[in-house]
């Protein structure tokens, strides 16, 4: 079931046949191994700073091949990336690639799809760590968007965890990513046509599935609902004077 990339090579950076190899003592067999460039199998940050090769690790779900030469860089669903690893051994800057001289393995595992995998669900949506909150966004909307519940879903989480952590919604820096998050939830609320004062009754759900998990969410449950709460009232506010200005 599983399939593995690597790095193969460019003029920064050799061909990781080490890699490789390794994968072969593991027991992939060749066929099952694959090489592409850096749009697939190399990782930095930004434009410039540390970077390196990666190896990624794909799961076989066993839907049919889109075409012959489906393999795991496609994106029509056979094959789902579950953990990748990165060697960090180079620094980027404005005049090229340098070696560093201390060497990371930078490794990131998808849990939630592992999840999924293993109890053999569709997608994370499916497992119990979204199905509470996916049912009752499913009970509150008058237009079904499977799509809007996932970024509801996702969005709000994600949300709940940032405030958690001591961010607040602002024009700059991870406070400007939590600003885009409640606000893009509220638009998908809107498109499911659910009433923007279930929020609440939202939070309540999520810290109730995730408590056990993470306890600081029931700790700071009322800040979390009031700084959520507040953030989408001036998106409302912004939202109907922007629509009374256009329709001027």
């Amino acid at each position: 079931k599983l399939s593995v990339t690597c790095f193969a090579g460019d003029e920064d950076c050799a061909r990781d046949e080490v890699t490789a190899s390794c994968w072969k003592k593991a027991g992939i067999p060749e066929e099952r191994i694959y090489y592409f460039g850096k749009d697939d199998n190399w990782w930095i940050a930004g434009e410039t700073g540390p970077c390196g090769p990666d190896t990624e690790m794909f799961y076989d779900t066993g839907k049919p091949a889109c075409s012959p030469d489906c393999q795991p860089s496609c994106d029509c669903g056979k094959y789902v990336e579950i953990w990748n690893n990165v060697f960090m051994e180079y620094f980027k800057d404005e005049t090229g690639y340098s070696k560093l001289k201390q060497h990371n393995v930078d490794t990131g595992l998808g849990l939630e799809r592992m999840t999924m995998l293993l109890q053999g669900k569709e997608t994370p949506f499916d497992t119990e760590i979204f199905k509470p909150i996916m049912d009752k966004l499913y009970e509150l909307e008058k237009v079904d968007i499977i799509e809007s519940r996932r970024i509801i879903a996702e969005h709000l989480r994600s949300s709940m965890m940032i405030i958690s952590d001591g961010g607040r919604p602002s024009n700059v820096d991870r406070g400007y990513v939590l600003r885009r998050l409640i606000r893009r939830m509220v638009r998908h609320m809107n498109k499911l046509q659910i009433n923007l004062d279930e929020l609440s009754n939202l939070v309540d759900i999520y810290v109730e599935n995730l408590k056990a998990m993470y306890p600081d969410l029931e700790e700071n449950k009322e800040i979390i609902k009031n700084t959520i709460i507040e953030e989408k009232d001036k998106f409302v506010k912004t939202l109907s004077h922007g629509e009374k200005e256009f329709n001027k």
